[in-house]
C-alpha cells in the first residue's frame, strides 16, 4: 500500500462536501457509523413537518395525501438502487431478524426435500437465532450447521443443504464474501442463497442481480443512516415472487387490503413481503436520509473507504505489536468491509477510554475493537487524530481505570 497523506487525501476528496450535510458533534470523531449512523440534517426538520403539518394538521388524510401508504416501497426502491437490485424489487419493512424469518421460510419452502441450513459460525447471533427458530419451528429434520471459517463453506454445500445463508461482510472481523462466486457455486448445487447486506449497504456498492442472488436483508441504521431503529429492508429475487406465501400473513401484504377480505389472498408481487402498518416516522426519517445518496458516486465512496481503512491500518501497525493488537481484518481491500477489527486484551476498556477521549468506535465480544469507517463524513486527519489517541492511551495505560472496566449493557 502506498503511504497515504491524510491533508494531501482531504484536499483532493471528492466526497468531502457530503460531510456538511451531517449533524455531527464538536469534539467527536466517530468510528462507529457501522452500528449506527450520523444525522443527516435535513432529517430533524422532514419528520419535524411530518409530526406538526402531516400528523398534526391532516391527520388521517396523509395516509393518502403525504403518501404514508406507498412509503415501504418508495424506501425501499432508493435502497435496490444501492444495492444492484431490480425494479419493485425491494421493500422497506420490519426489522432485519424479522425479514430473515420471512426470507428463510419462503426459501425453505422454494427447496422441498431439503433440510439443511448452511451458515457460519461467527455470522452475527440473530441470524443464526433466527435460523434455529424457523428449523424448530418446521421440524421434519430440518436443522442449522455452521461453517468454522469461510473456507469450510464450499465443501458443505451438499446436495441435502437447501439455503446457504450469509453475511456479506462479517460484523466482528470485516471479512467480506465474494458474493457472485459463492452464489454460483451455490446455485450450482441447487441451493438458494440469502445475503444479509446490514455491514454492505451504504458501504460499498452491491450488485445483487449480477450476482443472481435469490434473497437479501439489511437494516436501514448503518451506513445509510436511517436513526435508531430505522426501518429494514428485504430483496427477492423477481422469479420467486408469487411462488411461495410468506408466513407473517398480514394486511399489507394482501393483494388488496382495503377490501377487508376475511381470507387472506397474498399480493404476487415484493409487496407480499409487508405484514403490519408500517411505522410512518421511521419510514419519513429513512426516506429523507436515503435522499443524498441520488448524489453519491458508489466508486468514489468504496475508493476512499479503502483508502481510510487502509490508512488506519498503517498507522496503527507502527505500534500493535508493542500493545498486543491483532488486526482481525483482512489487509487485501476486496476480502474487507469498510471497517477495521482488532483482537487485544482488555478491548473493552481500551475503547472505553477512547470514547472518553473523543474517539467512538465499539467493542464486540469477547475481544475485539471495531472502528468503522463511513466515507460521506469521515475525514483521513480524523482517522490520524484517532490512531494518535489509541496510541497514547495505550502507551500511558489510560484505560487502566476502574471507570473504563465497568460494562455497560450495549458495547
Amino acid at each position: 500500500m502506498t503511504r497515504i497523506n491524510a491533508t494531501q487525501s482531504d484536499a483532493t476528496d471528492p466526497l468531502r462536501h457530503f460531510r456538511e450535510r451531517f449533524d455531527l458533534p464538536d469534539g467527536v470523531i466517530y468510528l462507529d457509523g457501522n452500528s449506527l449512523g450520523a444525522l443527516p440534517k435535513t432529517v430533524k426538520a422532514r419528520v419535524a413537518h411530518t409530526i406538526s403539518e402531516e400528523w398534526g394538521t391532516q391527520l388521517i388524510r396523509s395516509w393518502n395525501t403525504a403518501g404514508w401508504v406507498h412509503l415501504p416501497q418508495k424506501v425501499g426502491g432508493r435502497i435496490g438502487r444501492l444495492i444492484g437490485a431490480q425494479e419493485n424489487s425491494v421493500v422497506a419493512a420490519d426489522s432485519t431478524s424479522i425479514n430473515l424469518f420471512k426470507v428463510l421460510s419462503a426459501a425453505l419452502s422454494l427447496n422441498p426435500g431439503r433440510s439443511k441450513i448452511v451458515s457460519e459460525r461467527e455470522n452475527f447471533p440473530t441470524d443464526l437465532y433466527i435460523a434455529e427458530g424457523v428449523a424448530r419451528q418446521i421440524g421434519q429434520g430440518h436443522r442449522l450447521v455452521l461453517a468454522d471459517k469461510p473456507a469450510d463453506i464450499p465443501a458443505m454445500l451438499a446436495d441435502d443443504v437447501a439455503v446457504l445463508m450469509l453475511t456479506h461482510v462479517n460484523y466482528r472481523t470485516g471479512y467480506r464474501h465474494d458474493m457472485a462466486a459463492i452464489t454460483e457455486a451455490a446455485h450450482d448445487k441447487g441451493i438458494l442463497v440469502i445475503w444479509d447486506l446490514a455491514h454492505s449497504a451504504g458501504a460499498m456498492a452491491v450488485d445483487l442481480t449480477g450476482a443472481d442472488a435469490d434473497f437479501a436483508i439489511g437494516c436501514g441504521y448503518k451506513y445509510l443512516n436511517g436513526g435508531p431503529g430505522a426501518p429494514a429492508f428485504l430483496y427477492v429475487n423477481p422469479r420467486h415472487h408469487g411462488g411461495f406465501r410468506q408466513p407473517l400473513s398480514g394486511w399489507f401484504g394482501h393483494r388488496a387490503p382495503f377490501a377487508f377480505e376475511a381470507s387472506y389472498a397474498p399480493s404476487n408481487s415484493i409487496d407480499q413481503y409487508l405484514c403490519g402498518t408500517p411505522s410512518v416516522l421511521g419510514m419519513v426519517a429513512m426516506d429523507e436520509a436515503l435522499a443524498l445518496w441520488d448524489e453519491v458516486d458508489m466508486d468514489a465512496l468504496r475508493a476512499k473507504s479503502v483508502a481510510l481503512c487502509d490508512f488506519f491500518i498503517q498507522e496503527v501497525d507502527s505500534f500493535a505489536g508493542e500493545f498486543g493488537l491483532t488486526l482481525v481484518t483482512p489487509r487485501q481491500a476486496d476480502q474487507r468491509g469498510s471497517q477495521v477489527s482488532y483482537s487485544c486484551d482488555n478491548g473493552y476498556a481500551i475503547m472505553q477510554a477512547l470514547i472518553a477521549r473523543g474517539v467512538i468506535g465499539d467493542f464486540r465480544a469477547p475481544d475485539i475493537i471495531r472502528f468503522g469507517f463511513t466515507p460521506l463524513y469521515l475525514s483521513f486527519a480524523e482517522v490520524s487524530e484517532a490512531v494518535a489517541i489509541l496510541r497514547d492511551i495505550l502507551s500511558t495505560r489510560a484505560w487502566d481505570a476502574p471507570k473504563y472496566k465497568v460494562r455497560e449493557a450495549v458495547t
